[in-house]
């Protein structure tokens, strides 16, 4: 059994809690990432803005799985100071998760953290997930639970969405096995799917009407804001939509079933799971 302790970033998160929960499971020495006062064992805090608690916890870990939290446009800033931190320690391994595409652009922050990972002489991997399919039960299930709609300015694109739980699956191999080491992997689910067809299949599990609507970016924008995110994110998050109804999100790769030995979850797998949410009757 592996007896290193790893370290996740962002342990509370839709990916990382069941990364934890996955190595755990599997026996595995996890270190868990809060940005709120300890409260249980296996905790520590640190500050991804201003980095106070990470040498601490960088001491503690040989391998780490790194992301930066959402809320932030300028990745770069929030993952440079890690990876640097992980190469000063040592540490065994890095994984780090970013977004498909985001290898596009030389100079997006995502990529440019990739970069430094990739040149910092450290065992890595990198995993670029498509969009989420867990977005529908968290982002965007406001107004599917409110108005019974799917409100976003995506046209009729078609996306290979991932199930999150896939992600985390292959996140918790990859952090403790060396025999991939120094490879990037684009995930996406088994299939593409429009926004319209995720729609019907909702509605045909909890047995009530969801619509999909193609709104104007403008609408989606003031919706944010009212949420109170930050400008420079809600911009983000509005450009990659863009590229997402340009169709740069509709490619399927088969880098969970080479990884995983098996198939990703597709979305009746996803709908299924999640109908609750949904105030399914």
């Amino acid at each position: 059994m592996n007896k290193d302790k790893i370290l996740i970033i962002g342990a509370s998160g839709t990916v990382g809690s069941e990364v934890v929960n996955l190595l755990r499971n599997s026996g595995h020495d996890v270190l868990e990432s809060t940005s709120r006062s300890v409260t249980k064992e296996h905790q520590i805090q640190l500050d991804l803005v201003t980095g106070e608690g990470v040498n601490k916890a960088f001491d503690l870990s040989d391998r780490v799985f790194l992301i930066s939290p959402p809320g932030y446009a300028d990745q770069y800033a929030i993952l440079s100071p890690l990876i640097q931190e992980a190469k000063r320690q040592g540490l065994k391994k890095v994984v780090l998760m970013t977004a498909m595409g985001a290898n596009v652009d030389e100079c997006s922050p995502f990529r440019r953290a990739e970069l430094e990972l990739e040149n910092s002489g450290l065992q890595y991997n990198i995993v670029r997930p498509n969009w989420f399919l867990q977005n529908f039960n968290t982002f965007w299930l406001k107004e599917i639970n409110e108005q019974r709609k799917i409100l976003l300015p995506t046209g009729d694109a078609k996306v290979s969405f991932i199930d999150a739980r896939d992600i985390s699956e292959v996140v918790a191999k990859l952090i403790v096995d060396d025999n991939n080491c120094n490879k990037a992997f684009d995930l996406t689910g088994k299939e593409a799917l429009d926004h319209q067809q995720v729609a019907k299949v909702i509605s045909s599990e909890i047995n009530e009407d969801i619509i999909y609507e193609d709104i104007d970016p403008s609408l989606l924008r003031e919706r944010l804001l009212n949420a109170h995110l930050p400008k420079e994110y809600v911009d983000f998050l509005l450009t990659i939509l863009g590229f997402l109804k340009e169709g740069y999100n509709e490619r399927v790769t088969q880098e969970v079933k080479n990884i995983l030995g098996r198939e990703p979850r597709d979305i009746s797998d996803y709908v299924k799971d999640y109908k609750e949410v949904w105030n399914a009757n």
